[in-house]
């Protein structure tokens, strides 16, 4: 199966350079879309509901304390054509708005807002957004 990792190093040669928030904010959308649109994950690695938003820990590790991320290593190989076609599916919606238009959307949908019930705003959390909160979330919208 494909990681999170594998996704980042697709979305940045497909799209260039972007921040660290907006390309959590696409891999986090791919994984959601996948679920709806090929009834299975991208990857298996969790994505928790930050402050911020939606973040997989397993990118975080890697692009802590950058602002612009322009290459990322990973397997384009390891992402099968359906695969790529998903995410390329969900980059044309939305790669063109802003990182902080991404995490406001995310900020206003169930599975973020769910994981962070109790939580202050801006308060640190590590709560998990599971599979099936998106996939229920994300299949009523489409």
């Amino acid at each position: 199966m494909a990681t999170s990792h594998d996704v980042a190093k697709f979305i940045l040669e497909e799209c260039g350079e972007m921040t660290a928030m907006k390309l959590q904010k696409l891999v986090y959308y791919c994984q959601a879309w996948s679920l709806v649109w090929d009834d299975e994950p991208l990857f298996n690695e969790p994505i928790q509901a930050w402050a911020n938003g939606p973040v997989v820990p397993a990118l975080y590790e890697r692009h802590r304390g950058k602002y612009k991320i322009t290459h990322w290593d990973g397997n384009i190989k390891a992402l099968t054509k359906n695969q790529k076609d998903t995410i390329k599916h969900v980059l044309r919606f939305y790669h063109d708005k802003a990182s902080y238009w991404l995490s406001e959307l995310t900020h206003r949908e169930a599975p973020w807002a769910d994981a962070r019930y109790g939580l202050a705003p801006g308060e640190r959390g590590d709560q998990e957004i599971t599979h099936a909160a998106m996939a229920e979330y994300y299949s009523s919208l489409s």
